[in-house]
């Protein structure tokens, strides 16, 4: 199937921030990807409201080193305050992935082809991607290229025991992907073995928490414009 992809995302610094190291306003980085944020660097890679990316797996390839840094961050009531962040540094990861079609959108049923999505993908992960990429949050800056899964050597390829990483977030849970009115969040308990996490798929996920109310977005003719539609008008004016 034309649907599954590899790529290598890298970076200085990167923050995927413990919700729990937040309540002081400071923010502290978990010790790897978790899969929203990795789903996230898919789709800026390449998305459409056609398809779900589900990420398979990541290869943590650097030693999970962290440093901390003195931020002035920006206070919701103007002015600056003073709080510490504590960062992975030096982060590089192999991401394995896949995508299906969003059987939620009926609407979009005439979107559905593998080949051109698959095709559409590699270029643009050819082209560093068609959005900016940040590991986490925005000030940790991203780059992506493709690459082999399995490809280079990894710091943690030979070691022989597991590595448990505790509970962490593994997604949000959206109407437009589950049918459900509402936003939920998915917990986990992610195990590394030889440098490599294996994802849950979303609907595997046991530990499920409800957010909020939320209602998907609908895409109809007011709305959604399909490129054939584009490439007529274009041929209409020359």
């Amino acid at each position: 199937m034309k649907n599954i992809y590899e790529f290598c995302v890298y970076g200085k610094y990167a923050l995927f921030t413990d919700p729990l190291m937040r309540m002081g306003g400071e923010k502290f980085t978990y010790n790897v990807p978790t899969y929203q944020s990795l789903k996230g660097i898919a789709e800026s890679i390449y998305w459409k409201p056609t398809i779900i990316h589900i990420i398979d797996a990541v290869r943590v390839m650097n030693p999970i080193k962290m440093e901390s840094k003195g931020i002035r961050p920006i206070e919701y009531g103007g002015g600056n305050t003073l709080a510490n962040y504590t960062y992975l540094k030096d982060p590089c990861y192999h991401v394995r992935g896949h995508f299906i079609f969003n059987l939620n959108r009926p609407e979009l049923a005439g979107d559905r082809n593998e080949g051109k999505h698959f095709n559409i993908f590699q270029r643009a992960l050819k082209a560093g991607g068609r959005r900016d990429i940040f590991l986490g949050t925005r000030e940790c800056q991203g780059y992506v290229e493709p690459c082999r899964f399995d490809e280079g050597k990894g710091f943690y390829d030979d070691y022989d025991g597991e590595i448990h990483l505790g509970t962490m977030i593994h997604g949000i849970n959206y109407p437009d992907e589950t049918g459900r009115n509402e936003m939920e969040v998915r917990l986990w308990n992610p195990v590394m073995k030889r440098g490599v996490i294996e994802f849950l798929k979303p609907d595997e996920c046991t530990q499920v928490r409800k957010i909020s109310e939320m209602r998907a977005k609908k895409f109809d003719q007011t709305n959604t414009e399909f490129a054939d539609h584009l490439l007529d008008n274009m041929e209409r004016r020359d």
